[in-house]
């Protein structure tokens, strides 16, 4: 899954599906901790994970650990993955 990240927010956020530059959708999160030593990035785990109901070490950031542009590796059942997170994506994208 591609993120869209930004470190420093006033607050922690998972928001809309935008495009990037090249057409490819990213889900777009916000957090308030600093992009120092990795603390963004399990800032990011951490709020999807409890928004998600899933576990923490199920997640892992394999691209892009030192940029706002991530990819995330959710590891477990696809099928199952598939029909949790589709609903969560979907109310999120329709309360803004």
């Amino acid at each position: 899954m591609r993120l869209r990240v930004t470190p420093k927010a006033s607050r922690d956020a998972i928001g809309d599906v935008v495009a990037d530059g090249q057409g490819n959708g990213a889900l777009k999160i916000a957090v308030t901790a600093v992009p120092e030593k990795g603390n963004a990035n399990a800032a990011v785990i951490k709020l999807l994970a409890k928004s998600w109901r899933l576990r923490k070490s199920d997640m892992e950031i394999v691209q892009g650990a030192t940029d706002r542009k991530k990819t995330l590796l959710i590891t477990g059942d696809g099928t199952a993955l598939l029909a949790r997170l589709t609903p969560l994506l979907t109310t999120n994208a329709m309360q803004k």
